[in-house]
């Protein structure tokens, strides 16, 4: 179909696209088109349009779906999205301005681009972000009807793992006992706290706890959520055979933090292990550091086994449901 549009490089596409939205001049049944570095978008009333952009006709396609940015890109993008936030992995900086760009372009409701400039370091798990397109490292992040208020600049937080938190979750008995050892702004704990649990939550990082006490009043669950910034491995004492549930999501290195989850474990108690493993063989180190940490005070029974996600190439990301049961 022909029709009047707004023609704009592709870095003004998203400041265009809004200003045409708030006027009411974007042609919503029409899909925005790209090519060789310009955007053009379809407009109802070319005549209303401001002087300051270019005005032309052009053949435009029906819109039948929303415009993402693979539509306006040579190729797919990979990104995640937290919030009105979107997280890019691109080592080529002309890249990743090209995807920043179309992500704004798109019809995506994001208002920041963020890529990758660092691993995630310390003990805090801080990642450092280039900021590519708008602004701002903070955002409110929804999965599952729960908000999580989170800066990306000063906590660690992954969307991926939503499906994994909910598994968790739908095994939640009201009133049950629940520890997270590496709680983060509470994507476990909160959750937890819904589903009826009585829950406390330890992490180091002081701007995560923060957090996780906001999320914990935003969500309604504060009366079930004890907040502690601290090593777990120092306050395990205080809370020695509380838990019915333990999460230990810090894969990397939760094995070293074993001793603290088997002191914390009640007469019977289930532990959400996660770990890093080549996928040749991903549950068998976990098991033997869980029975050798164990030792002769409990049975140990493996219930699950599962693979949460690819992690790098040859390596997987897996939990380990597992049983503690006090002997004697």
């Amino acid at each position: 179909m022909r029709a009047p549009c707004v023609r704009v490089p592709v870095e003004a596409g998203e400041a265009t696209r809004r200003a045409l939205l708030e006027a009411d001049l974007l042609a919503h049944d029409l899909a925005i088109e790209a090519d060789e570095g310009w955007l053009y978008l379809p407009v109802t009333d070319a005549a209303a349009v401001s002087a300051d952009y270019d005005v032309e006709e052009r053949e435009f396609a029906p819109r039948e779906t929303p415009t993402l940015p693979d539509d306006l890109l040579d190729g797919s993008a990979s990104y995640e999205r937290v919030g009105d936030v979107v997280l890019l992995h691109e080592d080529d900086p002309e890249r990743a301005q090209a995807v920043a760009e179309a992500v704004l372009a798109s019809d995506l409701p994001v208002r920041t681009v963020l890529n990758r400039a660092s691993e995630v370091k310390g003990v805090e798990r801080v990642r450092e972000w280039d900021v590519l397109a708008g602004g701002g490292t903070e955002t409110v992040h929804t999965e599952y009807g729960c908000a999580l208020a989170v800066d990306l600049a000063r906590v660690y937080f992954s969307p991926r793992l939503a499906t994994e938190r909910q598994r968790v979750v739908a095994q939640v008995v009201p009133r049950e006992h629940a520890f997270d050892m590496f709680a983060g702004v509470g994507p476990f704990a909160v959750r937890l706290a819904d589903a009826g649990a009585e829950v406390v939550a330890v992490d180091v990082n002081p701007a995560a706890v923060e957090y996780l006490r906001t999320n914990a009043e935003r969500n309604g669950v504060a009366d079930r959520v004890t907040a502690i910034e601290a090593d777990v491995r120092d306050v395990a004492d205080d809370y020695a055979g509380w838990a019915d549930r333990v999460v230990m999501n810090l894969p990397h290195s939760a094995d070293a933090f074993l001793d603290a989850a088997v002191t914390l474990a009640g007469d019977d108690c289930v532990v959400h292990y996660y770990d890093i493993q080549p996928e040749a063989d991903p549950y068998a180190a976990g098991e033997a550091a869980i029975i050798e940490a164990a030792g002769d005070a409990y049975d140990v029974t493996v219930e699950d086994r599962r693979v949460v996600r690819s992690y790098a190439p040859g390596m997987v990301n897996v939990c380990l449901d597992v049983r503690l049961t006090r002997r004697g």
